[in-house]
Order: structure tokens, then C-alpha cells, then sequence
């Protein structure tokens, strides 16, 4: 049973900070086959760092401890790539290599990691709920290991500031525009409460441009608290043959029951839909303008590249 309002804000004024995160791993990255039929999708490299690392570094910077990994059976590389490698340290201890041993030993150090198999339908909330056990009643936040948004603030030190605010579920958002991105992702709709917020009334999973019920997508992560998880349940139960269980169903869920959600329209975004091949490589080209080391050398290489071959 859902707790009263009064006593929901009570509870979630002591539990404000959120100080863990669900990370989904355990999709198959089917868009970049072969590469992932060995290596998983959220392993693939920007430039010299795996995709999920950046996500985590993120969650960490913005005060994160935990960090819940839901994977498959075929991803037990995104586990050694943060649990510490003895033999590596070692060897780099002996060769004097002082500032690559002080990188990766970092890697193990930036927060508590705990590996969960998702078990459940397909879907994007199936791993919500098999973290639950260790999410407990607190409010977490859930970002996908193979996207990854640009933004000063930070995405999520901006998403953490609204949940503190609003004391309620936030889902981060970003302008849409073309019609391919209507039936790629979910829209939100509602009141504006202030400037690039709204309060949700209704959410579309991939609705069409004639259906939405705004140009705001639900794209990037979203916070959350112990109360999607009935609606969750719920919608597991009601789900229709083929049919996967996704997040919105859940914040949906809460909105209908009165419960209140929140859309935050994130400032200075820029969205890096890595699991998709011309994402990916946009993503590479630009960090790689942008990397210390080799950032001119880049730069240069592509000022004399014969585009027109």
C-alpha cells in the first residue's frame, strides 16, 4: 500500500540525498554486432575509457557511493573492469609507471559496486526491481551504461538538485524535434511549475509526433523512489504477450494515483546516444578533439582528410 502523502514527505525529507544509483547492463547491443558478440556494448571505448565509466564517473562526482549494476551472463567484463586486477598493479608498480597504476587503481576505488543478474521480462524497469532488495526505501537514480548526456551542471547533479527541491520523482528531459525521435523515445506532458520543469500528468512511450503530448523526451535517466515499485509490480503482472516492462509504466503508475512527478528539461545538454553506430562515432570524434594527449594530432588528421573520396 502506497504511504499517505503526509507521511511520504516526512519520509523522503530524511531520505533526500541520493546516494545510489541502478545502472541497466544487460542488453545484448544487437545495433553493434559483431563487436558485441564478445564485448559488451557499455565496454566499447570513447577514445581510451569504456562508455560506463564515464556514466559512473558521473554518478560519483555528483556524490553517489553506490553504484547497482544489473547484468547478463555475457558481461562479467564490466565486472573485472572495476573490481581491482593484483597482477596488472603489480606490474606496473615494478615498471615505475606510477601515474597508469595510480589510474586504474582509481577505477576499483570510486564507489561501492554490486553486480546483480536481471531476472524478469524484457524491459527497461526489469532491472529496478531486481534491485530492490538492495535499493531498499530510498530514492535512487538510473542511468543506461551505453548513453550518456553533456551537460554543465552535470545531468545528474542537475536531476539530484530538482529531486531536492521538488522531493519527488524526476525525469530527465530534452527537447525533440525530428520524427524519428518521436518514435524512438518517450514523451513527457504536463503544467510548467517554473522554467524548464513541469509537473507530469502523462507520459508516451515512442508516441508519433501527432500523438505527443509535447516536444520534451524522456531521455538520459530519471530519479525515483520506493513508490514506483507497486506500479511496477503491477504492470508486470499485466503485461500482454511480447509486451516489455518499461519505467514509464511505473511513474505513469504513481502520477495516476496521485502521486507527484516531475520532468526537468536539462540546460547546456547535449545527448550522446552511444548504442547507436553514428552516435558512437560522433561521440568519439569529438572527445578525441577534446583529449589532452592526442587532441591536436587529431585535429590536424581530420583537417586534411579527403572527405570528398
Amino acid at each position: 500500500m502506497l504511504r499517505s502523502l503526509h507521511n511520504r514527505a516526512i519520509f523522503l525529507k530524511d531520505m533526500a540525498k541520493i546516494k545510489k544509483a541502478v545502472i541497466p547492463a544487460a542488453g545484448f547491443g544487437t545495433r553493434f554486432l559483431p563487436q558485441t558478440k564478445a564485448m559488451p556494448k557499455e565496454m566499447m571505448p570513447l577514445v581510451d575509457k569504456p562508455i560506463i565509466q564515464r556514466v559512473v564517473e558521473e554518478l560519483v562526482e555528483a556524490g553517489v557511493e553506490t553504484i547497482v549494476i544489473v547484468t547478463g551472463w555475457h558481461k562479467r567484463s564490466i565486472e573485472d573492469h572495476f573490481d581491482n586486477q593484483f597482477e596488472l598493479e603489480e606490474k606496473l608498480s615494478r615498471a615505475g609507471k606510477t601515474v597508469e597504476l595510480e589510474m586504474i587503481r582509481r577505477i576499483s576505488d570510486l564507489a561501492e559496486f554490486v553486480y546483480v543478474r536481471q531476472k524478469g521480462p524484457q524491459g527497461n524497469a526489469t532491472p529496478i526491481l531486481n534491485a530492490r532488495h538492495i535499493l531498499q526505501d530510498e530514492p535512487f537514480i538510473v542511468f543506461w551504461g551505453d548513453e550518456f548526456i553533456d551537460a554543465t551542471p552535470s545531468r545528474a547533479r542537475q536531476l539530484i538538485e530538482a529531486f531536492e527541491k521538488y522531493q519527488a520523482p524526476i525525469i530527465s528531459s530534452v527537447k525533440i524535434s525530428t520524427d524519428d525521435e518521436y518514435k524512438r523515445y518517450g514523451v513527457v506532458g504536463g503544467q510548467p511549475v517554473e522554467d524548464g520543469t513541469i509537473k507530469v500528468e502523462r507520459i508516451m512511450e515512442k508516441p508519433g509526433r501527432e500523438n505527443a503530448p509535447s516536444d520534451l523526451g524522456a531521455i538520459g535517466g530519471f530519479i525515483a523512489t520506493a513508490d514506483i515499485y507497486e506500479p511496477l509490480e503491477q504492470a508486470r503482472q499485466n503485461l500482454g504477450e511480447n509486451q516489455e516492462l518499461i519505467y514509464t509504466l511505473g511513474m505513469q503508475g504513481m502520477i495516476d494515483k496521485g502521486l507527484p512527478v516531475y520532468a526537468l528539461q536539462l540546460k547546456d545538454a547535449v545527448y550522446r546516444d552511444t548504442g547507436d553506430k553514428l552516435g558512437y562515432l560522433k561521440a568519439i570524434v569529438e572527445y578525441g578533439l577534446h583529449h589532452d594527449d592526442i587532441g591536436e594530432d587529431f585535429k590536424a588528421f581530420l583537417k586534411n582528410l579527403p572527405l570528398d573520396k
